[in-house]
C-alpha cells in the first residue's frame, strides 16, 4: 500500500493505541491535567494493574508521559505524536472530498440531461 509520504514508524502504535476506548478515554481526562493511576481507575470498572497495561501502551506510543512525584507516577499526555496521525488521516479527506465533489458533478449531469429529455 502506498504511504502516502508519511514513514512515521511510530504511527501504528499511535493508531492501535487510540483503537481502544479505555484508552481514548484516558487520554480526554489527561487533557484535562495530569493523573495519577488512582484518578484514571475511578470512571472504569477495571483494576489499578489494568489501567497501568493501558497506560504502558499509551506511553510506548508516546502519547503520554509518566513522571515520579514522590509516591505518585502521574500521567501526562504528549498529543503531538497524534499529529503524524491526523496528517495521514487529513490525505484521506482530500481524497473522499475530491470523490464527493466528482459525485456531486456527476449528479448534476444527469440532471441537466434528464431535463433536456
Amino acid at each position: 500500500m502506498e504511504s502516502l509520504g508519511y514513514e512515521n514508524a511510530n504511527l501504528d502504535a499511535v493508531f492501535g493505541a487510540l483503537a481502544d476506548p479505555t484508552r481514548r478515554a484516558i487520554l480526554a481526562k489527561l487533557s484535562r491535567g495530569d493523573a495519577s493511576v488512582n484518578e484514571l481507575a475511578q470512571p472504569f470498572a477495571m483494576s489499578q494493574p489494568a489501567v497501568s497495561k493501558h497506560l504502558k501502551v499509551l506511553e510506548n506510543a508516546g502519547l503520554i508521559e509518566r513522571a515520579i512525584d514522590k509516591q505518585r507516577r502521574p500521567a501526562r499526555l504528549k498529543a503531538a505524536p497524534m499529529q503524524d496521525a491526523v496528517a495521514w488521516l487529513q490525505e484521506f479527506k482530500r481524497f473522499w472530498t475530491g470523490s464527493f465533489d466528482q459525485l456531486d458533478d456527476l449528479l448534476n449531469e444527469l440532471k441537466q440531461e434528464e431535463k433536456n429529455d
